[in-house]
């Protein structure tokens, strides 16, 4: 009989007895905690054996498959009629619950991408979180949005196509009615497509193909193309365009120069090496395109402690390609990977061509793996660095308070929420983010309370997290989908598939996205929702505790672990309120953990007030002007947005008052004199 004393399984008999029937057929098997939360996904072709081999002698187990194996109360399996089929159900089941015991691509579902919309009559290139089957093209994924930024920079400076972050549709419209382009036209950062008879649209479209061929290492016939329309210019006595052009093709030509890395194969490629150092992981890519090496980027792995090399290797090709729009004929590994032939047949279903898998011991092909190892060394330093100094004592406490939590690992992403009000009037709250133990104010999010009346914190916090995590479940549903109708319907009995729904329709005015907002940036706006903490805070006891229990276990959010904060009369004393544990954690001033949780929960409350007195200042800004004839909702929101505060409105003169959208000089005069 398989050892079973040092898992949490309740009736060991009937455990072993429910092993002894898993057949030895290809599938994958789910371990589940005392909780019913799932922890771990994994596939086999020979599933009992698989399984079984975990309760064998616990020295035989790595550090982190005993940590896991203590955990272990329950499981289920699906079984497959192929390798292949275990494997896609296995990234489906690894994407959707991100258990805590898996090799986690850290923040998956959210790096950028370049888009480039080729449906479009005047296309756009910006960038953007979610890959859609809408006709544009896309390239990337990069690591970060400092990358996409970086490189949308550089490539509008050498191609001049509408401003990535400036010139949205609804700006672009705006200038077409004035018949004049806007200041990136005078500064050679756009071609001017807003104005008629500026450039056509034969002209622009060749330049946005010029972009894309440039993103896939093309640049010889980029340089080719203009080179010609160099000469052209210059034949046509258009000598300031002729050297317009001379600037941009010399400034092409010095950037092909150095993609240059493959003298004797002009072949597309991607080169992926790592470096781990105590339980951090980093994966180099170079994007290798034609011979050129059009990118670099590292990406970060979780949960890597005790794994193999071949592991992390699989982990990362089957996560980051599952979302990659293109997958290249080759693949430089820098070691074998377990399965090769099942993920190649994946890659290849992918990409619809022969994906080769290979491990390059010799020549250019071998240097290029060397580049990209150098490189993931460099950049696990730096991240080694940055932890060692800025975020030492942040590290601490994570450390500390992942220990007193008794959690699987570091909490990376942390979550705080706080609600504020006046005497239960114009209430809000707050949503900050700390990630390694730093605030990431780009992630803040602000809820106005809709449903709740009065001074009733429990309930706005409810109804706070039902709508940040509703939109959480509506992203990764619009994500993800089962490799199959079966897998579905499998994957609803065992977790029960909240149903989420599209949420009200003013929702979107918190923080999901701007009113009037294309498709695209709506669901650019959404898929930020997506990024889940590995640690909830609320400011307050038990109530607010509760509530967000039931908030996320309604959704199907239960597995991410909950914490209250409890506060002295001063703030002078934070304690810990667990779920389902009568006794709260004491913080001790010698803690590191109360530092950290303080930061946090002072952060959380500093937001939340800010917000609140922004609310209530524009409310008692609107009741002045709901006194003031001729002054109905439309006008009033344009006054409050052009100036702010009601003595900015008493200080704008008439003809400012009258140049507000919706607004004439007859009602700014009117206006003047009420004030």
């Amino acid at each position: 009989m398989p050892d079973f004393s040092s898992t949490a399984v309740a009736d060991p008999v009937a455990f072993d007895e429910r092993l002894r029937l898993v057949p030895d057929a290809p599938g994958v098997y789910l371990w589940k905690d005392a909780q019913g939360q799932l922890i771990y996904v994994g596939k086999s072709k020979r599933l009992r054996d698989r399984m079984r081999s975990y309760f064998g002698a616990p020295r035989g187990l790595s550090a982190k498959t005993r940590r896991m194996v203590s955990h272990i109360a329950d499981f289920e399996i699906i079984v497959t009629q192929s390798e292949l089929e275990a494997l896609l159900l296995e990234m489906n089941l690894i994407k959707q619950h991100r258990p805590r015991y898996n090799i986690l691509l850290k923040d998956d579902k959210s790096y950028p991408y370049i888009k480039v919309t080729l449906q479009d009559t005047w296309p756009r290139v910006f960038s953007t979180r979610r890959v859609l089957d809408d006709g544009a093209r896309y390239f990337g994924p990069y690591a970060s949005a400092g990358s996409v930024r970086k490189t949308l920079d550089l490539l509008n400076r050498l191609f001049a196509f509408r401003p990535s972050f400036e010139c949205k549709d609804d700006k672009f419209k705006h200038y077409r009615k004035l018949g004049r382009p806007c200041l990136y036209h005078q500064m050679k950062r756009c071609l001017g497509p807003c104005v008629p008879g500026l450039v056509t649209e034969a002209e622009y479209r060749a330049t946005i193909e010029a972009v894309c061929r440039f993103l896939e290492g093309k640049t010889d016939q980029v340089v080719r193309d203009l080179r010609r329309q160099m000469e052209q210019a210059s034949d046509a006595l258009e000598f300031e365009r002729a050297a317009y052009l001379r600037d941009r093709l010399q400034a092409i030509e010095k950037i092909s120069e150095r993609q240059q890395v493959l003298r004797t194969v002009d072949e597309d490629q991607d080169v992926i090496a790592f470096a781990r150092e105590d339980g951090s992981a980093v994966v180099q890519v170079l994007f290798i395109r034609g011979g050129k090496l059009v990118n670099a980027e590292p990406f970060t792995l979780q949960g890597t402690d005790d794994e193999t090399d071949a592991d992390l290797l699989a982990s990362f090709i089957t996560q980051f390609y599952d979302h990659a729009p293109n997958v290249p004929p080759t693949l430089l590994l820098a070691d074998h990977i377990e399965e090769p032939m099942i993920i190649a047949s994946w890659l290849e279903q992918k990409a619809g061509h022969r994906v080769e898998l290979s491990v390059p011991r010799r020549g250019e092909k071998k240097q290029l793996m060397e580049l990209a190892a150098k490189n993931a060394h460099q950049k696990l330093e730096e991240v080694r660095q940055q932890w060692l100094n800025s975020e030492q004592r942040a590290v601490a406490g994570l450390s500390a308070l992942r220990d007193l939590l008794d959690l699987a690992t570091l909490p990376q992403r942390i979550e705080c929420y706080d609600v504020s009000h006046t005497q239960g009037q114009n209430s809000v709250a707050s949503m900050v983010v700390f990630e390694r133990g730093e605030p990431r104010p780009s992630a803040y999010r602000r809820f106005k309370i809709k449903t709740v009346v009065g001074a009733n914190d429990v309930a706005s916090l409810h109804e706070v997290l039902v709508r940040r995590f509703k939109r959480a479940a509506e992203a990764l549903s619009s994500e993800e989908s089962a490799p199959n109708d079966e897998v579905q319907l499998v994957q609803a009995d065992l977790f029960g598939g909240a149903s989420t729904g599209a949420g009200d329709p003013d929702d979107a005015a918190d923080s999901v996205a701007a009113p009037g907002a294309s498709d695209a940036e709506r669901d650019e706006a959404l898929a930020k929702w997506a990024d889940l903490p590995d640690l909830l805070l609320v400011d307050g006891g038990r109530g607010q505790v509760n509530a967000a229990l039931d908030a996320l276990k309604g959704l199907g959010f239960e597995r991410i672990p909950i914490v209250g904060i409890a506060k002295g009369p001063d703030r002078n004393r934070f304690d810990l309120v667990l779920p389902h544990q009568p006794e709260v954690i004491v913080l001790e001033r010698n803690s590191p953990v109360l530092g950290l949780v303080q930061r946090i929960d002072e952060e959380a409350h500093r937001f939340a007030i800010t917000y609140h007195r922004k609310v209530r200042s524009k409310a008692s800004l609107s009741s002045s002007l709901d006194t003031i004839p001729g002054i109905g909702p439309k006008r009033k929101k344009a006054l409050i947005k052009a100036f702010g505060s009601l003595d900015g409105i008493r200080k704008a003169s008439v003809e400012e008052l009258a140049a507000v959208p919706g607004m004439n000089r007859k009602a700014a005069e009117e206006l003047k004199g009420m004030l």
